[in-house]
């Protein structure tokens, strides 16, 4: 079973409330219902990542533009994705994709998709993420891991991705204890294939292993042949009322 966590005393919090991050739907002209959603006040928006074609695409792409400057301008930070191919994506092409992201679409942060996890990529993610950060000025970095990776990856990013996966898996995990040493805010999960009546419950799971971000849909990858995160869950309002007001526990 999942247990609580607690934020230990000395431990520095942000005061972030528990919001969503869009893993990044499908291009705009593809699912304009998902973006418009997305620009509606008072959505409990951490993030979105802007996924153009496998990054930013090869030329600026107006109608993502279009869509980035709309989410800005509600106050909604927009990170750029970036596929680092579980370590193995050459340095030089990760920083021409980050610049590409920012000159093309003035991208707020970035998102390491396919992070890696274990101790001996931690240098090579750690020199990306800093010249990210040179590169930004001031941004948000998300590392994508999608499981618990070695805890020294705390110390290079705002956030860390530490479960991707399908809702019978996340119902019955349990967190690495290292991570208590962190507030919330620090971590996310993302969760498909949550049936609606399973709703409340996945968001205490969040709750109790101590995850700030989330992004919860009944959507399912279908073996892995689709993307779930591409549209908006059934639930979309629901998961946007919850969210919003917080769920007890």
């Amino acid at each position: 079973m999942p247990y609580l966590t607690s934020t230990p005393s000395g431990t520095a919090s942000t005061g972030l409330s528990a919001g969503l991050g869009i893993p990044g739907y499908a291009h705009p002209l593809v699912a304009p219902l998902e973006w418009g959603e997305l620009s509606r006040p008072g959505a409990p928006l951490h993030w979105v990542v802007l996924n153009v074609s496998d990054g930013p695409g090869t030329r600026p792409d107006p109608v993502c533009l279009e869509a980035a400057g709309r989410l800005r301008n509600a106050g909604v930070r927009v990170l750029g994705h970036l596929d680092v191919t579980h370590g193995a994506r050459p340095f030089g092409e990760i920083v021409a994709d980050a610049h590409r992201h920012l000159d093309w679409y003035q991208v707020d942060g970035y998102f390491l998709d396919r992070c890696p996890t274990e101790r001996g990529a931690l240098p090579g993610i750690s020199r990306t993420v800093l010249t990210l950060r040179a590169l930004l000025g001031d941004g948000h970095i998300v590392l994508g891991h999608g499981t618990h990776p070695h805890p020294g990856y705390a110390e290079s990013a705002d956030q860390l991705v530490t479960f991707s996966g399908p809702w019978s898996d996340y119902r019955w995990s349990q967190v690495a204890e290292w991570t208590a040493d962190h507030p919330p805010e620090r971590f996310c999960h993302f969760v498909h294939g949550v049936p609606r009546v399973h709703l409340d419950e996945a968001l205490r799971v969040a709750r109790w292993q101590g995850a700030a971000t989330i992004y919860f849909t009944d959507r399912t990858d279908r073996g892995g042949r689709v993307d779930p995160w591409a549209a908006l869950p059934g639930y979309w309002d629901d998961i946007v009322s919850l969210v919003g007001t917080g769920v007890s526990e």
